[in-house]
């Protein structure tokens, strides 16, 4: 696993709690595409990371139009990479680019998606639905050693997320997650987190640097509710998963996702009945990492200490 993922440029350094508060300030009269359009062009190793839930769709969406916007404005004419645009589109050079689903050449920030090999089905279609309507390469992310759902259960059991709940959210996101940190060389994340999601949400900050790996975090639409989301996947006719119209609002893991219980709290279908609002990916890195291998090294002596134990009991049966 890696050990290394603080960023080759520290921008815990480089931006003081002065600074980013100043930058901030600033970010919040934007909009959300002037917000990510000053990301691609500012911030480098910037990625996206996505399970393809509303609002990441909706950044997928304005970053591949910002993309489209710049080659129009460099005279590069690309081409339809989704049989939904309307023909009455394709001849307007005004109207060509008011619709998603354009070949951008190469799309500007690499798209991470970690599959943990417990989604809905629906949402591993509609992670195949969004490559082929954006022609955009898909970098897919597993447990490590993992191919299948069976590699892992053979590995750490059945259910882990019931017997072993940090160890199951470290090995199936926050590891592979680090990983294609690394691999990718990123210094930047852009997430689809929320104010209107509540929780540990509430006050987030539309720039952050994670502690301690200095890892920037930008949350574009943080100021959004979720009618304005839902509003503009409708609008510009995005792909979105058919959950939605069945009452689920965030949609994770199938063993911790149920519809919205509440219907002011969009993440109420997620881990009921736990105290719980993050799945890792959003919480201190290190402490995470810390306390799995503390878990791994309890399990290892209770393990060591089972098997010596057995040896014991099975001695004297073999001197007699």
């Amino acid at each position: 696993m890696p050990e290394s993922t603080v960023p080759q440029v520290s921008f815990s350094t480089i931006f003081t709690p002065t600074h980013l508060k100043f930058i901030n300030a600033k970010l919040e009269k934007l909009s959300p595409e002037k917000i990510i359009e000053w990301a691609m062009i500012s911030l480098p190793g910037l990625i996206q990371t996505t399970a393809f839930g509303p609002t990441g769709l909706v950044i997928l969406d304005m970053i591949n139009r910002i993309h489209i916007d710049n080659q129009s404005a460099a005279n590069v004419h690309p081409t339809p990479a989704s049989s939904s645009a309307s023909e009455d589109e394709s001849d307007d050079g005004d109207h060509h680019f008011k619709k998603s689903g354009y070949n951008t050449q190469r799309h500007p920030v690499p798209l991470i998606f970690i599959d943990t090999l417990y989604h809905f089905q629906e949402t591993l279609d509609l992670a195949q639905q969004v490559q082929d309507h954006y022609n955009i390469p898909l970098k897919v992310y597993k447990p490590l050693n993992c191919e299948t759902t069976a590699d892992f259960e053979a590995q750490y059991g059945q259910q882990l997320w019931e017997t072993d709940d940090l160890s199951y959210d470290y090995l199936v996101k926050v590891e592979p997650g680090r990983r294609a940190y690394q691999e990718l060389g990123a210094q930047a994340v852009i997430s689809g987190r929320r104010r209107s999601q509540k929780g540990d949400r509430a006050h987030l900050d539309i720039l952050e640097v994670e502690s301690g790996t200095g890892l920037l975090k930008l949350n574009p639409l943080a100021t959004w509710s979720f009618q304005q989301v839902w509003t503009y996947l409708r609008a510009y006719q995005v792909p979105f998963n058919a959950l939605l119209d069945q009452g689920y609002r965030s949609i994770g893991d199938w063993h911790s996702t149920k519809p919205a219980s509440n219907p002011d709290d969009e993440r109420s279908g997620r881990w009921e009945g736990k105290q719980k609002s993050e799945c890792g990916l959003h919480v201190d890195y290190f402490k995470m990492r810390a306390e799995f291998q503390a878990t791994q090294k309890k399990k290892q002596a209770l393990l060591a200490a089972q098997e010596a134990a057995a040896t014991a009991a099975a001695a004297p049966a073999v001197q007699a």
